[in-house]
């Protein structure tokens, strides 16, 4: 996962600051989640965040929008810029991931390959109760 993050933030564009790009992850993956949410996944204080959160609304990459039921809460959602900003770094980013295994002999991608599909079914969520499969 630290090669994955890391290639993640090198392929991100270069008009976005680390946090920035963590926050559109963060948002993309908890599509309504509030500013405190961002902010403590982050490492922000509340303020700081809503300072972030207001860059990335000017430059069209997420929304605000008030919540249905509570008046005093934002939640915060891609836009189509900033969903296409993160899809063109997962793609670079598996590309570049691609490469190497590539360079791997078959036998070696074969095993690599039958360990994903083992840790998937481990780590794959439980659809009854949302966490991992147990067993």
């Amino acid at each position: 996962m630290r090669v994955v993050r890391t290639e993640m933030r090198a392929r991100r564009t270069p008009d976005l600051t680390v946090p920035q790009f963590r926050a559109l992850a963060f948002v993309r993956r908890h599509r309504g989640a509030s500013l405190s949410e961002a902010a403590d996944h982050i490492g922000l204080t509340p303020p700081s965040m809503s300072k972030l959160m207001d860059g990335l609304v000017a430059r069209g990459l997420v929304t605000r929008e008030g919540h249905a039921r509570d008046r005093r809460r934002v939640t915060l959602a891609l836009t189509r810029r900033g969903r296409g900003t993160l899809r063109a770094a997962s793609a670079a980013t598996r590309a570049q991931l691609a490469a190497r295994l590539a360079a791997l002999p078959s036998a070696e991608r074969a095993t690599v390959a039958a360990a994903m599909r083992a840790l998937r079914a481990v780590f794959a969520p439980d659809p009854a109760g949302g966490g991992a499969a147990s067993e």
